[in-house]
């Protein structure tokens, strides 16, 4: 999807897993021109347009965009699958919604970790971005970084493997 303010495809599908994951009875974004409404009541119409419901424990889901934006009839791109096997002794950090996956809090800034640190559980790891709301994920675990799953910047899933972790004993 693109409208003028540079709205995408992913960055909605990221707001709709991110709604569907979350306890919200609501939700509404406004981007310019571009509106969602999102709702777990299908009678729900929305801040004023009837044609912006989306009713979310539905398994069809129907989004009304504004006429500035259209809809892509492809799917966005999906990474690289990786493994799902957890290697025994390590824990998997997940990813805690859909969104763009970032090793560094900017451009050009040290990783929050690398592989061999020792991490506390309270330690940032990483940054999950959708539509410019930027989640730190903390580790969860105390532990060592044994492995990095993700490539900076790359799109990770709702609960995408991001690392492993090797706990402390």
């Amino acid at each position: 999807m693109s409208a003028g303010n540079n709205i995408k495809t992913q960055d909605v599908e990221g707001l709709v897993e991110l709604f569907k994951a979350s306890s919200w009875d609501e939700m509404h974004v406004q981007v310019g021109e571009f509106e969602l409404f999102l709702s777990n009541d299908p009678h729900a119409t929305g801040p004023g347009r009837a044609s912006t419901a989306l009713a979310a424990p539905s398994v069809t889901h129907h989004l009304a965009a504004p006429p500035s934006a259209t809809l892509a009839a492809t799917p966005a791109n999906s990474p690289n699958p990786v493994s799902t096997v957890i290697p025994e002794g390590l824990v998997a950090i997940r990813a805690p919604n859909l969104g763009t996956f970032y090793r560094a809090p900017k451009p050009g800034a040290p990783s929050y970790v690398e592989v061999g640190q020792t991490i506390e559980a309270h330690t940032e790891i990483c940054l999950i971005e959708v539509m410019k709301l930027f989640a730190p994920v903390a580790a969860g675990v105390r532990g060592v970084v044994r492995e990095v799953l993700v490539k900076d910047g790359e799109m990770v899933e709702f609960d995408a493997l991001l690392m492993f972790i090797e706990p402390a004993k």
